[in-house]
């Protein structure tokens, strides 16, 4: 992986403010490059203020309150990538731990708002002292390589699905097998078979912003022609002051509350190797992991969206981690923090531009995530099958963070079937001490009951 240090054309002189502060050129990018990738990360997550506001409003959060919260948790997460790591990854409200704050917390536990705010505070702290410490460094030192190329393809898998699903290409199934093929002849599902090869033949091509392109001329597509697709405005005044805003609204004495803190806990579990292994996936899909995997400015990334929590818990949203979407911006052409910059000005831009959130249905963006899905199963061809166990282990990793739509019970079942798998071949001495501290530790989790 050396494109740090690969040379391309500059579109701005060498001696920039820009080039110096992000390594543009050092990277192999462009202005454009970034520009076009910042733009195509925005649109393809930009989905999730409404997803998180309607679920969260369903639990009795004031969904214009969340709609705010969310513009501010993306700019202020996107915005610390970006001008501190320096890493092209775009940072939101996870929409697992959305749910998972929503129905088990809120609607399950009845647990009320302020403390779960407190809880969403608490996790963020705990977060970030295991980030800082280097745990979570040492977490990503030990993870065996064919597992953590194992976890690129299940991202890749899990993005298909996420994107399939969204616009019922892919659907329940009420018998039998758990899914089957959606309504073959609705607009929605033609226009996002057509978006992806239409995405794959522009890419082939080598069209700058090919990506990008896609996600623009299906949307315009939805508004001329798909009634559902409506313009509702430009500009959408938020009001930061109503009594509904959760700003400031968090109970941090009681989160405390013996009953809460294992669910702080879980949070925090499920987060150190969720988000870990999504910012593992995508700074390899990036190509910016040095001569030893490990990730370009990796600290500060993994900082990043611990902070990020912190905030949420603060302006009242749900817990922040790097969007999978990030994938699709690098895909475009992404590899400084002037991607993730971009991000979080338009995220910032958006508690304004309310309206047009509207204006980008689901089979605009479901392309460009099942384009990178795709592009990320090209991982299999880095497992060494000569290692055999180590290869099988990613594999397994892989496939069960599809079947389970889990990323951690994939990573769990990866390091399982890697310890039990040298045990059973007698190659015990290849164990380092870590691995087997992780196994334990996540088997205990899962054991515990704890697992999200």
């Amino acid at each position: 992986m050396k494109s740090e240090q690969t040379l391309a054309a500059p579109a701005v002189p060498a001696s920039s403010l820009l080039d110096r502060y992000f390594a543009i050129t050092a990277r192999g990018s462009t202005l454009r490059q970034e520009v076009i990738a910042g733009l195509t990360t925005f649109l393809a997550m930009v989905y999730s203020v409404i997803v998180v506001p309607n679920m969260l409003g369903a639990a009795g959060f004031d969904p214009g309150a969340v709609f705010v919260a969310t513009c501010l948790i993306a700019s202020f997460g996107s915005l610390l990538m970006g001008l501190w790591a320096n890493l092209p990854m775009a940072i939101g409200c996870a929409i697992s731990l959305t749910a998972f704050t929503a129905f088990s917390m809120v609607l399950g536990q009845g647990i009320s708002i302020p403390v779960t705010l407190g809880a969403i505070f608490l996790m963020g702290v705990v977060f970030t002292l295991v980030s800082v410490t280097g745990v979570r460094q040492w977490v990503l030192t030990n993870l065996p390589k064919g597992i953590a190329h194992g976890t690129g393809i299940g991202i890749g898998l899990f993005l298909l699905l996420i994107a399939t699903n969204s616009v019922h290409l892919i659907v329940a199934n009420d018998t039998g097998l758990p899914v089957k093929l959606g309504d073959i002849h609705s607009l929605p599902v033609i226009a996002t078979v057509i978006g992806l090869a239409a995405t794959i033949g522009l890419e082939r091509r080598g069209v700058p912003g090919g990506i990008l392109l896609v996600i623009i001329a299906l949307s315009v597509f939805g508004l001329a022609l798909d009634p559902s697709v409506t313009y509702q405005g430009f500009f959408a005044l938020p009001d930061l002051m109503s009594d509904k805003s959760l700003i400031g609204q968090l109970d941090i004495m009681g989160a405390l509350n013996p009953v809460v803190l294992p669910i702080v806990l879980a949070l925090v579990m499920t987060a150190i190797f969720d988000a870990t292994g999504t910012i593992r996936a995508v700074a390899g899909q990036a190509e910016l992991l040095d001569e030893k995997d490990n990730i370009v400015g990796g600290g500060k990334a993994l900082t990043s969206d611990s902070v990020s929590s912190i905030f949420a818990g603060t302006v009242g949203g749900a817990p922040a981690a790097v969007y999978i979407e990030s994938a699709a911006g690098t895909a475009a052409g992404g590899k400084t923090g002037l991607t993730a910059t971009i991000v979080g000005v338009l995220f910032l831009l958006m508690v304004f531009l309310a309206p047009l959130s509207y204006l980008v249905p689901a089979y605009a963006t479901a392309p460009a995530l099942m384009y990178v899905g795709l592009l990320m199963l090209s991982n299999v061809t880095k497992l060494n099958f000569d290692d055999k166990v180590d290869a099988m282990a990613g594999l397994t990793c892989a496939v069960f963070i599809i079947l389970s739509c889990n990323i951690v019970t994939g990573i769990m079942l990866g390091f399982v079937t890697l310890v039990v798998g040298r045990l059973a071949s007698g190659e015990w001495r290849a164990l380092k001490p870590g691995v087997l501290a992780i196994t334990i530790g996540l088997v205990v989790f899962y054991m515990g009951g704890w697992a999200i």
